[in-house]
């Protein structure tokens, strides 16, 4: 989809939970909208594994000692926060509300534990699934792929009937069949969130002074 022109941020941003299974596309969507909304940007995750190479501090991950990840858990500074094979990772609120209030929007990528933790500390939060067209389509896709065994296929199925039956704690499901119409309809949600009066508080006095002074 073509950039927006002529966009004007909202007096807050919005605070958008993307989750789905794997597989499904949610990093092919997310890019292209960040590419085409202005003022939308993916959280920068806090982690106690150690840099890849090539990563940056502050860009790929906020990079933690354990010792410091669990001074922040203890100050309650995540909006949501999960441990993976004694790795830790989290969102870091304050980071999050900044960029809020500076009117830009902020795009979390995480499963549905995590989007319960966030949906609990920020009930504004708008989540959105994306969902496969059928179960049964995105296992043939990752079967396909020929790079996992049968055993890692299926455990990652399993994974995907956990997350997508909570589908109706979502505000939006996305389904993904035809990649661009899936683009269309994903950033179509995010634009129409974005464009709330309650978020256009500047636009709409804008508006109205500008009927007043006409009258005149």
């Amino acid at each position: 989809m073509p950039a927006l022109r002529g966009w004007e941020s909202p007096d807050r941003g919005v605070l958008f939970v993307i989750s789905g299974p794997s597989g499904v596309g949610k990093s092919t969507l997310v890019k292209a909208a960040m590419a085409d909304i202005p003022g939308l940007e993916f959280s920068v995750s806090a982690t106690t594994r150690d840099p890849r190479a090539g990563e940056k501090n502050g860009i790929d991950y906020h990079f933690l000692s354990r010792a410091e990840f669990d001074a922040a858990l203890a100050d309650n500074a995540f909006l949501e926060h999960a441990t993976v094979y004694d790795r830790s990772y989290g969102t870091l609120a304050a980071q999050v509300d900044h960029a809020l209030s500076a009117g830009r929007s902020v795009v979390l990528d995480i499963d549905v534990q995590g989007a319960r933790q966030v949906k609990s500390r920020r009930a504004d939060a708008v989540l959105v699934m994306v969902v496969p067209p059928d179960i049964d389509a995105l296992e043939t896709r990752l079967r396909s792929r020929a790079t996992d065994s049968d055993e890692v296929v299926s455990r990652r199925m399993a994974q995907v009937r956990s997350q997508l039956d909570a589908v109706g704690e979502y505000d939006y499901v996305v389904v993904n069949d035809d990649l661009d119409s899936a683009h269309r309809v994903f950033q179509g949600v995010l634009l129409a969130e974005l464009s709330r009066l309650g978020r256009r508080g500047t636009v709409a006095e804008r508006i109205r002074r500008a009927c007043q002074s006409f009258d005149r």
